[in-house]
């Protein structure tokens, strides 16, 4: 049962306290985040005596089984509301950090009881380790704040989402100087044990703030109700699609694959972006920085489309967003006869920053609120299997081909079917619901 709690009465929409903590809830996944593992990478492999290859298969699988759960999680949601589900999966993350901090002591201790000297003890471990943190950061704390703020609002998801992306992007993009800051003053070690402090804290505020539905205060999303005003004219009653009625059509699928795609070619490019751009002649602190006009290309685009998406329709943000997939694989494929960099940089920008907009505001503007969790679990599902597989799959393409090229060739055949299969991704809902 979702949680039942005596409200008071805000001065102001309750949403905007919503936004505001959900926002905050969403920054402390990141410990779970590609982003935010990635700082922690050297110096845990190097404690435990794992090689690159090695952790990387050990984060793959733990993101794999992670991927399996999600859409249990999601149904979870819809059971249990977002409060509950977001504060266990802080609780989680917490503990998982801490464990973590002491996977080196544990896994002498497992050497030391067994007789075994293997790196498949710390393997092991990690593994485990991982598919907690991804299945509790990546995985369902984000979704549950997410979905959550997305319930708030319906006329204003797309100006909410602007300052929810803009936020995030901001807050995930400084944590790795954050998180370095703090390894190099505690060790590895001390930067999960405070991280997992930090979360314990902000867990603390998600009880005392979350809301899973306007409703439950008496509310209505938007906080707009017999408004006078001629703009603010009730929003016609979405068909509220059962998860099994949503999965058999076009735009499910068009749209989880699209942004599945994106994500499978992020992580790829984040995990091997050092290696990839050197590759062009640049040495590493310039391939660490071409990250810093794909982000300003990525918060201008978000910007602008989650403002058009509250008034167009999200087909059309859905071809934008394919077209920067497309200016992006080409740019791949010449990037090792040095034409294509500022293809990738341009075209991952406009297609992350389309990412942004439309992992949000798609499941419930055409599906309903009713099962978001169930709906949006899936396709969560989908993101994550498809960031498991990126760092194997490119690190394979440069060690048979000894080069990235051949992911560039891959996903300009998958652009070119999503192209042609979207052109039917229609709005599911009907156009009046009686």
């Amino acid at each position: 049962m979702k949680s039942k709690t005596k409200h008071i009465q805000w001065p102001f929409f309750y949403g905007y306290v919503v936004m505001v903590v959900g926002t905050i809830g969403i920054w402390a996944s990141v410990p779970g985040q590609t982003i935010g593992v990635s700082t922690f990478t050297d110096p845990v492999k190097d404690a435990l005596g794992l090689t690159r290859d090695q952790f990387s298969a050990a984060y793959m699988v733990g993101t794999f089984g992670s991927s399996l759960l999600l859409g249990w999680a999601g149904r979870w949601f819809d059971r249990a509301g977002a409060r509950i589900v977001a504060v266990l999966s802080a609780v989680m993350l917490a503990g998982t950090l801490f464990l973590s901090s002491i996977s080196d002591v544990l896994s002498e201790s497992v050497k030391s009881i067994t007789g075994i000297e293997h790196w498949g003890v710390p393997f092991s471990i990690m593994m485990v380790f991982f598919f907690l943190l991804r299945f509790s950061g990546q995985g369902v704390l984000t979704m549950a704040s997410r979905n959550m703020i997305m319930k708030w609002f319906d006329r204003y998801r797309g100006r909410v989402n602007a300052f929810v992306s803009i936020s995030i992007s901001l807050g995930f993009s400084s944590s790795p100087l954050l998180f370095d800051a703090i390894i190099k003053d505690w060790d590895w070690n001390g930067a999960w044990r405070i991280l997992a402090i930090g979360i314990l804290i902000i867990g603390v505020l998600m009880w005392i703030f979350y809301r899973d539905n306007p409703e439950d205060m008496g509310l209505v999303p938007d906080g707009i109700r017999g408004s006078s005003n001629p703009k603010h004219k009730p929003m016609p009653r979405l068909k509220q699609f059962l998860p099994k009625e949503a999965f058999v059509t076009r735009a499910f699928w068009m749209y989880a694959m699209m942004m599945s795609f994106n994500s499978f070619f992020i992580t790829g490019l984040s995990f091997h972006m050092v290696d990839i751009f050197t590759s062009t002649g640049l040495d590493r602190e310039e391939a660490v920085a071409v990250f810093l006009p794909i982000s300003v290309i990525n918060v201008s685009v978000s910007l602008l489309f989650n403002f058009l998406s509250d008034s167009m329709p999200l087909k059309k943000l859905l071809f934008v967003m394919i077209g920067g997939a497309l200016v992006w694989v080409v740019g791949l494929i010449g990037l090792s006869g040095g034409w294509g960099l500022w293809l990738i940089i341009v075209g991952s920008g406009v297609s992350g920053g389309l990412f942004a907009v439309l992992n949000s505001v798609t499941w419930p503007k055409l599906f309903g609120r009713k099962h978001l969790g169930a709906i949006s679990g899936k396709a969560m599902s989908m993101l994550v299997f498809a960031s498991a597989l990126a760092p194997f799959f490119f690190s394979l393409s440069k060690t048979i081909f000894k080069t990235y090229t051949s992911m560039g060739w891959l996903g300009l055949g998958f652009v070119i079917i999503m192209f042609i299969g979207s052109f039917k991704a229609n709005d599911p809902q009907p156009k009046v619901v009686e």
